[in-house]
């Protein structure tokens, strides 16, 4: 970076006029000037060895303050500017009080007044919920934002709807939802440790995607994460992303938004009309004697009529119905013609 390789020369360029400085008390007046300029030159060569290095530190270092930037919970910004506040106006209110003291100096108010700054910091951030007076408009997350839930992390199908740019506004995923992905993670069960491990790597390669935004909120008087989760949708004006149809029920009792991904995979199937045809593979058979099922990509079942004898080949079928159950969609066919197509 151009700016860091210029503050390096800058600052070598400073060290040589400040050592010319301190050696020109003790030598001629031409000599002092001459040993200035030498050691100003020295300076700014030094700097610039030094330069690469100093750049690879400060893109590390910048790196990391935005990553901390972009983590910061607004709320317990407010929060510590609260308390700031009122430590601020009590050293104020007590210097006034304890300046008539014979060792009361500004050392004295200095400490005090750091003392008051780490006391109501540290308690009005551990405290933030508590504080009616912070939930003001500016500290809540945009309108229009999207909280993800665990089981639509651990689905994976997320990054497809990313990578196509179904997904508008700001992706929130709370930091309970984080500490249930690492417990299922961290779990002796190997399912569950499985797919705590897929959410985690999901997240991975979401934020590579697009920009994902830690909420740091939390109510400890909510047992559940699907209570959490509805609570902070209600407080912030966003919307859940789930796979969870349950959840969806309450969120909506509750009239919070949802999106469920169920419900747009169902919704981005190809529809079929009775007399069209189609091409399947015979899996296995059906509950009627003769009966072969099979499966479209998007895993809808076709029940084939007299379709068995022509299991584990693929036939040409005509959709005779189209039924939508409780489980899914269910389509009922015919056979098109008696051969199977290779």
């Amino acid at each position: 970076m151009l700016a860091i390789r210029l503050l390096t020369m800058l600052l070598g360029l400073l060290a040589g006029l400040g050592a010319g400085r301190a050696l020109a008390v003790i030598q001629p007046e031409e000599l002092g000037v001459v040993n200035t300029l030498s050691l100003m030159l020295a300076g700014v060569l030094t700097a610039l060895l030094f330069a690469p290095r100093a750049e690879r530190l400060g893109m590390q270092y910048t790196t990391r303050l935005g990553r901390w930037y972009a983590a910061l919970s607004p709320r317990k910004v407010a929060a510590a500017t609260f308390g700031m506040i009122i430590a601020l106006l009590l050293s104020v209110l007590l210097g006034s009080l304890l300046q008539g003291l014979p060792f009361y100096n500004w050392i004295w108010s200095v400490a005090v007044t750091a003392l008051l700054c780490v006391f109501f910091v540290t308690y009005s951030t551990g405290h933030a919920e508590a504080f009616g007076l912070l939930a003001f408009p500016q500290v809540r997350r945009k309108p229009g934002s999207t909280l993800l839930d665990s089981s639509v992390i651990i689905d994976g199908r997320i990054l497809d709807l990313t990578r196509a740019g179904l997904l508008d506004g700001e992706l929130v995923v709370p930091a309970f939802i984080l500490r249930e992905l690492q417990a299922l993670s961290d779990s002796a069960d190997p399912q569950k440790r499985t797919r705590g491990k897929r959410g985690l790597g999901i997240l991975e390669d979401l934020r590579e995607l697009r920009h994902l935004h830690i909420e740091d909120w939390d109510d400890p008087a909510l047992p559940g994460a699907d209570d959490k989760l509805i609570r902070l949708a209600r407080d912030t004006g966003g919307r859940i992303f789930t796979n969870d149809s349950n959840l969806g029920k309450i969120a909506r009792l509750h009239d919070v938004q949802t999106i469920n991904i169920h419900a747009i995979a169902v919704a981005l199937r190809a529809q079929v009309q009775a007399g069209d045809p189609l091409t399947i593979t015979i899996t296995k058979s059906g509950q009627q004697a003769g009966q072969g099922v099979g499966y479209l990509d998007d895993g809808t079942m076709v029940v084939v009529e007299e379709g068995l004898k022509h299991r584990g080949k693929a036939v040409r079928v005509q959709v005779v119905n189209n039924v939508q159950t409780s489980v899914g969609r269910m389509i009922f066919a015919k056979l098109d013609r008696e051969e199977a197509v290779v």
